[in-house]
């Protein structure tokens, strides 16, 4: 039997979660070689390295190196770089996760050299086209040969964008798999004991350009959260987008200072959830966080106006919050007035072994 060679794509940290269960389900399997490329989108060591080794992750087979800059120098990049890859070690299947500008840029690689490409967490949408990530995640959806989505309102949007049915299939959260993964280890860490001792505690992420990039936005933001610090500890992990434009706009004092907050370096993904599986409640503006506090049933603050994961709201814990009103959530978190949620279908680490099984249809390898 030939093998199949498949190359698993990772860009930034939510990336790293997302394939860590599939590169297990698949790394012991007779029938493939599975080799890990890491674009370098986000790279440095504490928001790469340390996620490698807290998921069981080896050394990636190819390191791109692309590093930062503007959305078409990242996504031009990482074509250049990644068509070489290609060229060189031609895979059979390209997997492709969430919707950085990674997740495009390979997928229209695999799409121009005639390499199937599949999505997983296919069929997200926000309707803000706005974002970039709506771009990416529309666009990689349009070219993927198969779409492997998290959940059933993924389904019907590709559905009504055309996609062949065939190619759709509902396979559950994988980030639920990374925690379930890891939940032994994360729940005898001591993160949480380090930063806030037996406090009652939230934490906090920020760094959507629409909340961060504008100072009077910022300022919002921070002016409400330093009345939330007087009622309850906030650990704050500080992403460098964040920490640079809270230098810059003369915000940094104002939190630096104050007791109320606990300020730290973005951290390892057993670390970060030991500190959010403990939570009171989560003030993010992120995507992936949505789901985990969902499945965890910890009240989400999501200060956006759409997002890509709606069942979250719909089933889960989590809620969108315009800035100006954060404070008066916090007081309904609180004080217990929050929905409590369920778990959506499929939510439950199993989701790596049903896309082993989808690719096993794909290629109608018999066993």
């Amino acid at each position: 039997m030939t093998s199949k060679n498949i190359h698993l794509i990772a860009a930034a940290r939510p990336n790293f979660m997302k394939i860590a269960p599939l590169f297990h389900a698949l790394s012991g399997e007779a029938w493939c070689s599975v080799k890990l490329i890491h674009t370098g989108q986000h790279y440095d060591v504490n928001m790469s390295d340390a996620f490698f080794n807290d998921l069981g992750l080896p050394k990636p087979d190819f390191h791109l190196g692309v590093g930062s800059g503007s959305h078409a120098e990242q996504t031009a990049g990482v074509m250049v770089h990644y068509e070489k890859v290609c060229l060189q070690d031609r895979p059979n299947l390209i997997i492709v996760v969430g919707d950085v500008n990674s997740t495009v840029a390979c997928a229209l690689v695999g799409a121009k050299l005639h390499i199937p490409v599949a999505h997983l967490e296919a069929g997200l949408r926000s309707g803000d086209r706005k974002m970039p990530e709506e771009i990416n995640r529309l666009v990689t959806d349009r070219i993927s040969s198969l779409l492997w989505t998290p959940s059933r309102d993924g389904d019907e949007n590709l559905i009504k964008e055309g996609v062949d049915p065939a190619a759709i299939e509902c396979v559950g959260n994988i980030m639920i798999d990374s925690y379930e993964l890891q939940k032994e280890k994360i729940q005898a860490d001591n993160s949480r004991a380090r930063y806030c001792g037996d406090n009652s505690y939230a934490v906090i992420t920020l760094h959507r350009p629409s909340n961060v990039d504008d100072k009077s936005t910022l300022s919002m933001i921070i002016n409400q959260l330093q009345v939330v610090s007087k009622q309850i500890q906030l650990i704050f992990a500080i992403h460098p987008r964040t920490r640079k434009n809270l230098e810059a706009f003369n915000l940094f004092s104002g939190i630096q200072g104050n007791p109320g907050f606990t300020l730290i370096e973005p951290i390892g993904y057993i670390q970060f959830m030991n500190l959010v599986s403990g939570a009171r409640m989560i003030i993010t503006d992120s995507g992936g966080i949505q789901e985990e506090t969902t499945y965890l049933g910890i009240p989400c603050l999501t200060l956006r106006d759409t997002t890509e994961r709606p069942i979250t709201i719909t089933q889960g814990t989590n809620k969108l919050v315009e800035p100006e009103n954060l404070l008066s959530e916090v007081e309904n978190a609180l004080h217990s007035r929050w929905q409590t949620g369920t778990k959506p279908e499929l939510w439950d680490g199993k989701t790596a072994f049903r896309v082993r099984d989808s690719i096993i249809r794909f290629f109608k390898l018999a066993f």
